[in-house]
């Protein structure tokens, strides 16, 4: 869109000697700045649970989670190895937590989400009251707030993690602290935000404190069930299948303020058109088999395993058998600055 201009020795000499007032020619690298359409460094990758959790166990045995504080293996975009990303906002990781380990109790700026993958017996503890981890359940950890995990349970549990902690480093904005002791007091019964919040109601005159979802856990169980019903009422999108999206009951909105979430139902057969947006998406398959195409490459998928989107990419998903797939992106933040847009049919 914008040409580069051609170069001379005067340009040339010129642009050395501004070199030295850390200046630069905005004409050189104007069309890298502003191009006509997203070009993300990042690429497709899709990662294989069966494989990553050899390693993860692996890493059971060389460190424990006290040592580590989060026995976590990062999933780098392939593109970006280094960064600690896997889009360029977003963070993912697999961490597992063994029989009778504590992660320690801390809280930092960025935002997380944790999808439970496998195991149960293990738990969750935010601001003072803990949750159960389950297969498919949605946790939030939100912005600030003190939390550890714990298994007190008989087997390993792994969940996947999301946060936005790229995001955070970009703004220069993180802050982190470790709590006194290793785990934080309780001071509510488990369930009592999703009983309070998670119901269509909320105490009177309640006025929401932050932009994060007063409920931090979303059961797979009640999120499946909404899928099930959407396919006896609903018309399959032609891109999505069924899809839904988490909702912060208090406000409607993003869980998150800067994490989107989402859950869809690809039925058995499903061949889905083509989809961008410009959000880099994030999925990790709960149930099923199938593929997805993305800018032109083509991975196959089961349960458990995780691959990413980045923005703009056309993607398309095919189901050999009923999937559900959970995703999450940066898309609040897109919105809120009015850069969001998505297409379908490419």
């Amino acid at each position: 869109m914008f040409a580069r201009p051609n170069a001379t020795p005067e340009r040339s000499a010129f642009y050395k000697r501004i070199d030295t007032k850390n200046l630069a020619p905005l004409w050189e690298v104007l069309g890298d700045l502003v191009t006509p359409q997203p070009r993300s460094p990042c690429v497709p990758a899709l990662w294989q649970f069966d494989n990553v959790r050899a390693d993860l166990m692996e890493a059971g045995k060389l460190i424990t989670a006290h040592e580590a504080e989060r026995r976590v293996l990062i999933l780098e975009n392939p593109a970006l190895r280094g960064a600690s990303s896997i889009t360029r906002t977003l963070y993912c990781g697999l961490q597992l937590i063994l029989p009778g380990e504590v992660a320690p109790s801390h809280r930092h700026s960025q935002s997380a989400l944790r999808f439970v993958v496998e195991g149960t017996g293990a738990y969750t503890a935010v601001d003072g009251e803990r949750t159960t981890m389950r297969p498919g359940d949605f946790i939030i950890t939100p912005s600030g707030t003190w939390h550890d995990h714990g298994n007190p349970g008989s087997e390993p549990v792994i969940w996947m993690d999301g946060l936005d902690i790229p995001l955070v480093s970009m703004l220069d904005a993180s802050f982190a602290e470790r709590y006194p002791e290793e785990t934080q007091p309780l001071q509510r019964p488990e369930g009592d935000a999703l009983w309070r919040y998670g119901t269509n109601m909320v105490p009177l005159e309640y006025q929401p404190s932050t932009l994060t979802s007063p409920v931090f856990v979303y059961p797979y169980e009640r999120s499946r069930d909404v899928l099930e019903r959407m396919r006896k009422t609903d018309a399959v999108h032609p891109a999505h299948g069924l899809k839904m999206q988490y909702a912060n009951p208090a406000t409607g909105g993003y869980p998150m303020p800067t994490i989107a979430a989402f859950l869809q139902l690809l039925p058995a057969g499903f061949n889905g058109q083509g989809y961008r947006s410009t959000d880099g998406t994030v999925f990790c398959v709960v149930e099923g088999h199938g593929r997805s195409t993305i800018g032109g490459r083509t991975f196959e998928w089961g349960p458990r395993d995780i691959f990413v989107v980045p923005s703009w990419a056309p993607v398309s998903h095919q189901a050999s058998d009923d999937a559900v797939l959970f995703s999450f992106s940066d898309r609040p933040v897109q919105k809120a600055l009015g850069l969001w847009r998505e297409a379908v049919g490419h």
